[in-house]
């Protein structure tokens, strides 16, 4: 019995041993570079929007709290890429009773893109994927009497592939039918299954990913569906992630494939599930950008992110009231903030 109770104790001892271990391999992976992640998020390194050139080649992220609203700008040429949460809660439900951006959006539009007549006139829209928090504010935008628009990319909804959840409790389908019924409504073409054919804005290149959806015997959320946008110009490259995750592995798919970025927005806001290890090893970003509220952020993606790649800054929509990315003829990137 004595000797049975020594190797207990014995047992007892390794274990708590390892545990040790584990815990400090856990501060020195997750909660230092999250302090490290922290401080950085604070010291950011930007222009002024006083500073930026009237023209050039850019990208805009507008403030639109932890949603999605970017405005592509190369040559005088203009295109959007989702258009934030709308105020709208067509199915009365509570948890769809959210601050609406549309018309900071469209002022924004009308500030930034429009011509000597007042006019928007927008290459493209793109809506990554049927979320409100991304193609919401998208009729609005479309339905103005100053906003012309050549084409739309928008994949078709189809509910039969979602989880019961969304279906039940969100306004996927609702979104979805209004942003087609605008652009119906003024007769703009869609194209519902592009391929990773590159086409151009300007001077950017551009190349759609994740335009096929693998067959899947389960149920996936909307994000599964969402297109990553891979812009270039001479040279430095720019990833939109959307909000790609990898619950079906499509980050772990796509990484390969899109290479490493010189820029990268962070997948679904810095939430989980997005960001996965292959995925930002491969990119290896040197910035990173995240459409959210600093109140909101997912410090422990960041940490991540941090730990795996170490890129130079993060820098936050709702912190930074928005942010420019200034893409130069000789690669380099500059960044702008209070864009509003």
């Amino acid at each position: 019995m004595l000797k049975r109770k020594k190797t207990i104790k014995t047992i007892v001892g390794i274990l708590c041993a390892v545990l040790v271990t584990v815990m400090i391999a856990l501060t020195v992976i997750i909660i230092k570079p999250s302090v490290e992640v922290k401080n950085e998020i604070n010291t950011p390194d930007l222009q002024h929007i006083s500073d930026v050139k009237a023209s050039g080649d850019k990208i805009h992220f507008l403030n639109v709290g932890s949603s999605d609203a970017i405005l592509l700008e190369s040559d005088g040429k203009f295109a959007m890429i989702d258009a934030g949460e709308d105020t709208d809660n067509p199915r009365g439900f509570a948890n769809l009773e959210l601050e609406g951006y549309e018309e900071k959006v469209l002022a924004y539009l009308k500030a930034n893109a429009a011509d000597e007549n007042g006019k928007v006139h927008l290459d493209f829209v793109l809506g990554t994927h049927s979320h409100s928090d991304h193609i919401g504010g998208f009729d609005t935008v479309i339905s103005d009497a100053d906003v012309e628009i050549a084409r739309a990319y928008l994949k078709v909804y189809d509910s039969s592939k979602i989880k019961k959840k969304e279906v039940e409790k969100w306004d996927n389908r609702e979104v979805y039918n209004q942003m087609v019924d605008a652009l119906n409504a003024k007769a703009i073409p869609i194209i519902s299954n592009q391929d990773d054919t590159p086409f151009t804005l300007g001077n950017f290149t551009i190349t759609l990913f994740n335009t096929d959806d693998p067959a899947q015997k389960g149920k996936v959320g909307e994000n599964d569906q969402s297109y990553g946008i891979l812009i270039e110009k001479n040279g430095t490259r720019v990833f939109l992630s959307g909000d790609m995750d990898n619950f079906t592995g499509d980050e772990s798919r796509l990484a390969p494939e899109i290479g490493k970025v010189d820029l990268l927005k962070v997948g679904h806001h810095s939430n989980e599930m997005s960001s996965t290890g292959k995925f930002i090893k491969t990119l290896s970003p040197k910035t990173c950008v995240v459409t959210n509220k600093y109140e909101n952020l997912h410090i422990a993606t960041l940490a991540y992110i941090k730990y795996l790649c170490n890129p130079d800054a993060f820098l936050i929509t709702g912190r930074e009231d928005g942010i420019i990315a200034d893409i130069g003829d000789n690669g380099e990137i500059t960044y702008y903030n209070h864009i509003h």
